[in-house]
């Protein structure tokens, strides 16, 4: 119980809370810190590696792919080939702080690196994307200075603020307008800890960030499909995908035996929008390059829209190769009123009954 009686508790309570915030974002600076300073040395080192070898295109490819399946076996996710391509990309753009860090023994340190790269990864990453080097100074600068976050940056990035800034005639006004987020861009310690390259560097898991009704509605849809029959196979959850610079999350990923192809689920707790169906197909666009074998047919992508007055359930069947095979897709995979059904049945389940992981204390399930 708070003790409303005690005098200065409000300015106690402020106090601790800045000492926490102040903290945690210490920590973010520092994990970051450590972060890019490690990737620069792990670019530098298969730059190096790669001048060994005679023919050095071939090589640096085989180089990067043996790396790659090596290290996500040892360390899991997070050493992809397209990250430690962008390793070496971004020791070769700043490696000529070589000049700097380098002792008389010709031995560089890691703390030594560390302090020529004050912002995360994650902003080194946009970086890498301006070829011009003057803009890219312009904006590793500002950031700094003005403390944006990586979606700042994106965004000022994306509006070509460097240019803006050029043919300005009042560049100090536009440079303090810049400075100021937007509501949506701005990020709190606990944002900053989820950052999907921070938890790949400390190799934590980020389930935790989806809310428990999702959580638990995604688990019990995959108790039903596995209950349906022998044809659906259990893949992953909250599958992880990269397209370019953003990251994102399939709920659910099965594989249909008869109809062999991956089967793509996504969650929407809200309306069904045109939005869900265009990031249905990014989905399976990308789960057709990487995830489909020679001998697989398609995927196919289940919308399930769980608004509790009308839950919706759609196949995205668009984009196949004929006709008769989006055809026998309908009739192999369950009937969408059907899965639509259960979806409002389960949700109105977990909101009525006390549910393990909803806050309850135990009880039907």
């Amino acid at each position: 119980m708070r003790p409303d009686g005690v005098a200065g508790y409000d300015a106690l309570l402020d106090e601790i809370v800045g000492l926490l915030d102040t903290a945690r974002r210490a920590t973010v600076r520092s994990v970051n810190s450590i972060m890019a300073t490690t990737y620069w040395m792990i670019g530098r080192r298969i730059v190096e590696q790669e001048q060994h070898g005679a023919e050095r295109a071939d090589y640096g490819k085989a180089l990067v792919e043996k790396l790659s399946k090596d290290l996500v076996g040892r360390f899991g996710r997070g050493f992809g080939k397209s990250n430690l391509w962008q390793m070496r990309a971004f020791y070769l753009v700043y490696r000529g702080i070589l000049q700097t860090v380098s002792g008389e023994s010709g031995e560089i340190s890691h703390s030594a690196v560390s302090a020529h790269f004050p912002l995360p990864w994650s902003h080194y990453v946009k970086l890498l994307t301006v070829q011009d080097i003057d803009a890219r100074s312009f904006y590793e600068k500002e950031a700094l200075r003005c403390g944006w976050s990586v979606r700042q940056l994106d965004r000022q990035i994306a509006s070509r603020f460097y240019e803006r800034a050029l043919l300005s005639k009042n560049r100090a006004a536009l440079l303090e307008k810049g400075a100021q987020p937007s509501a949506e861009e701005v990020v709190c310690p606990e944002d900053e800890i989820k950052d999907p390259f921070v938890l790949e560097f400390l190799d934590l898991k980020d389930e935790y960030s989806e809310s428990d009704l999702e959580s638990a509605l995604i688990g019990k849809l995959e108790t039903f499909l596995l209950e349906l029959g022998g044809d659906f196979t259990f893949v992953g959850r909250q599958r992880r995908l990269r397209v370019g610079d953003e990251w994102y999350r399939v709920d659910l990923l099965f594989f249909h035996r008869r109809l062999r192809c991956l089967v793509v689920i996504d969650l929407k707790l809200g309306k069904f929008t045109h939005a869900d169906a265009g990031q249905m197909h990014l989905y399976l666009n990308y789960a057709r390059e990487h995830w489909t074998l020679p001998d697989e047919n398609p995927p196919v992508g289940l919308i399930l829209c769980a608004q509790k007055d009308a839950a919706v359930a759609r196949y995205a069947l668009e984009g196949l190769p004929n006709k008769v095979l989006a055809a026998e897709y309908r009739m192999a995979l369950p009937d969408e009123a059907v899965l639509a059904e259960e979806l409002r049945r389960t949700q109105d389940a977990l909101l009525h009954r006390t549910m393990p992981g909803l806050g309850g204390h135990g009880g039907e399930t």
